[in-house]
């Protein structure tokens, strides 16, 4: 079942490498960037994971490419350089 939604563009400022990796998965998943984001969303709010093994090991390759070193002990604590 499909659900129709009302979209509104936003400027939200994302780490670099984070983004890259969230783009990065997104290819990976055949999905725009703002799809990800909202899966991502829509599962944390009901507690549930948003990935399977399969596409955390792909996440866990993108995060060497692209130098992606955060973890979630570092969220709230991140300041800008």
């Amino acid at each position: 079942m499909t659900r129709r939604v009302k979209r509104v563009q936003t400027g939200v400022r994302l780490e670099r490498s984070l983004l890259k990796v969230l783009k990065g998965t997104a290819e990976y998943l055949d999905l725009s960037l703002g799809d990800l984001l909202e899966g991502i969303v829509l599962h944390a709010f009901e507690g549930k994971a948003p990935f399977g093994p399969e596409t955390l090991e792909k996440i866990g390759q993108l995060r060497e490419v692209y130098g992606l070193e955060l973890t979630a002990a570092d969220s709230h604590r991140l300041v800008e350089e």
